[in-house]
């Protein structure tokens, strides 16, 4: 039996966009179905109480020196040698997210956010410019103008929050935060915890 594994994502983290990357070779070994959630991370921060490593720890300069290099190391044993640190770090990404649950809504969410993680953590794009997001969203045969105008729906944007606060229930204080059916996962160095409860179920 094909499991699933629940995958909530903001594409403004590059932890997920490590994560995302390294599921893809799980899903070819085991048959895993990755099903993509869109939340904002933001909110999850500010509804638990949180905050973004780099924020959180900005004052340890070994721990940050140590976290850098466990970043090398998951990018060499996972050979994801496109991986370019976005210049615009942190990248706001209220407006991709709006879109991507505009995509939802529209059947095309399995097209958006592979674009928009390839537009950060790849080509270093600040997507939290509309006009450089309409772009990418074009570019990957997505109607880029028609999801940017539906972000600014009512209904897209209490769609977000709840989708947010919906990963909160369940739970998560950051992301990548996954959902082997109940059990949870945090964080891009728990994708072998997965597989191999993959392999032992």
């Amino acid at each position: 039996m094909i499991q699933k594994l629940d995958f909530y994502y903001d594409v403004g983290s590059p932890h997920t966009y490590f994560a995302w990357k390294a599921l893809q070779g799980v899903s070819k070994r085991t048959g895993l179905d990755v099903v993509m959630h869109p939340v904002l991370i933001g909110g999850i921060f500010k509804t638990t109480g949180n905050q973004p490593p780099w924020q959180a720890f900005g004052n340890v300069p070994h721990k940050i020196k140590y976290m850098l290099l466990e970043i090398e190391r998951f990018i060499k044993d996972h050979n994801l040698v496109d991986f370019s640190f976005n210049s615009a770090f942190p990248v706001n990404t209220l407006l991709a997210m709006r879109a991507a649950i505009a995509a939802q809504e529209a059947g095309t969410h399995d097209d958006i956010y592979p674009a928009v993680f390839k537009a950060i953590w790849e080509d270093d794009k600040d997507i939290s410019q509309p006009d450089i997001l309409v772009q990418v969203l074009n570019e990957a045969g997505l109607d880029g103008a028609t999801l940017i105008a539906a972000t600014q729906t009512p209904e897209v944007k209490q769609a977000l929050m709840d989708a947010t606060q919906a990963c909160v229930d369940r739970g998560a204080f950051g992301l990548p935060t996954f959902f082997l059916g109940d059990e949870m996962y945090f964080g891009k160095d728990r994708v072998w915890q997965i597989e191999q409860a993959l392999q032992t179920a």
